[in-house]
């Protein structure tokens, strides 16, 4: 057929084919296909390729890819990249994606940093320390062995174990390789805490004492208390110790010289508990930089301003039950903005600046569970067979890890948390070290540490 005439024909039947229905048209095509030959079916489908699979991430604006990008879930976008370099390309630099992936699984973001293969590489290291945690993979167990008696004092910074035992001495630990750096003869410790150069001691004898680490010798003693000293708590920019005692009272101690400032009254159980910390929130009793001292007993929590003054008066009293029917478990968090205490109702979060209950979270079969942990993020908490990991944000347990019989303690003190700042959000960096540690029957100490990533 000549060109004119065959372009003639091609118009006519192109009109044709335009006023057909859609089912007219499909077996027009069917026909067609049907009397091809091999030529023309491969270019058929070279042509159908080309018409039908247009790749959108190349053709759009990049600024248009990323806001389709953001209605995607993180799983799917990873699949996508594997589509071609070039959708690997685009996925990978939508940076706020990656970043929102990264904020629904609790991790911190440094929105300073805005390398977008960054974000996706924190990503998948999230996904996988999210996985470990829901496999019961994240941690690993070890052991301290060097005390000969009840090991009843436990208190954890930087890195370092402090334990207080009845075989009167204290031991300074490396969590990292478990060796003993110091160990010095102590009386029986109901409550430690150190720092580079001291030591503090809260003793069964009903007296507090400071100790220095390098040479072991007792450099203050500090007699009044008439039962036993379940907490202390110090700061040397105030040279102010302050010590509860099972005599129902807090005392507050000169740090440098071993003087009673003041004894704090009011307390009807044993307070088994003192904090003391720079308030961060303003209010009618208190503003930002104050020193606030709280007490715990079996059934109330004491708020008391502190500082160079000597005396002080207690600025509210908090509880969770008025008839005294609920008792508070003896494990308090306090961060300058929220108090959180745990009972068998559940978690009770009290906001600093009015003093009122912002929530109570009630996890499942509660009755036995404590806190040990509370951030911004997730809560730490334990009963007597597993360590939990709870997403504030959804109030359910994410993780557990099962405990050995360890030694019970009503008071509570031969427990405790490790590092702190994973609560507030994971970033990567902070997902290592000491967990959880507690003292054994056979008077070593349990350590639950973050394993490292797979």
């Amino acid at each position: 057929m000549e060109k004119k005439d065959f372009e003639a024909w091609l118009d006519n039947i192109s009109v044709t084919f335009l006023s057909l229905t859609d089912l007219q048209k499909n077996e027009t095509l069917d026909h067609l296909i049907s009397l091809s030959g091999a030529v023309q079916l491969r270019h058929l489908s070279n042509n159908l390729e080309i018409l039908l699979k247009r790749d959108f991430l190349k053709l759009l604006p990049l600024e248009l890819s990323f806001y389709l990008l953001k209605w995607l879930d993180p799983q799917t976008l990873l699949t996508c990249c594997l589509v071609s370099k070039q959708w690997n390309k685009v996925i990978s630099a939508c940076t706020e994606v990656w970043q929102a992936a990264c904020k629904n699984l609790g991790w911190q973001i440094d929105d300073s940093v805005q390398d977008p293969l960054h974000w996706k590489k924190v990503y998948l290291k999230a996904i996988l320390r999210m996985k470990q945690l829901k496999d019961h993979e994240a941690f690993e167990t070890s052991s301290l062995i060097g005390h000969s008696a009840r090991v009843y004092a436990l208190y954890y910074k930087d890195g370092l174990l402090c334990t207080g035992s009845d075989d009167l001495s204290a031991k300074l630990w490396d969590v990292s390789t478990g060796q003993c750096i110091y160990g010095i003869q102590t009386h029986t410790c109901a409550a430690v805490k150190f720092d580079e150069q001291k030591l503090v001691t809260g003793s069964f004898d009903n007296t507090v004492a400071c100790w220095d680490w390098s040479s072991g010798a007792k450099t203050q003693h500090f007699r009044g208390h008439t039962g036993a000293v379940f907490s202390v708590d110090y700061n040397d920019e105030l040279d102010i110790l302050v010590s509860g005692s099972a005599d129902f009272t807090v005392k507050v101690w000169a740090l440098s010289t071993g003087t009673c400032l003041n004894t704090l009254t009011g307390h009807t159980e044993w307070v088994t508990k003192v904090v003391l910390q720079k308030c961060k929130v303003k209010s009618l009793m208190h503003s930002p930089g104050d020193y606030i001292l709280l007490s715990a007993d079996k059934y109330e929590i004491k708020i008391w301003p502190i500082g160079r003054e000597i005396n002080c008066k207690c600025l509210k009293t908090l509880s969770v039950s008025e008839d005294r029917s609920i008792s508070l478990q003896p494990r308090l968090h306090f961060d300058g903005k929220y108090i959180v205490c745990s009972s068998a109702l559940g978690l009770y979060q009290w906001d600093f600046a009015s003093y009122d209950i912002l929530r109570v979270i009630k996890p499942p079969d509660f009755s036995n569970v404590s806190l040990l942990g509370f951030g911004e993020i997730f809560a730490l908490l334990f009963d007597n067979r597993y360590l939990y990991i709870m997403d504030l944000r959804t109030e359910k347990l994410i993780s557990r890890w099962p405990l050995p019989e360890y030694r019970k303690s009503k008071r509570g003190s031969s427990f405790l948390a490790g590092e702190m700042s994973w609560l507030n959000g994971l970033n990567g960096q902070n997902d290592m070290g000491l967990v959880f540690a507690t003292s054994m029957p056979d008077h070593s100490i349990h350590l639950v540490l973050w394993k490292e990533h797979g």
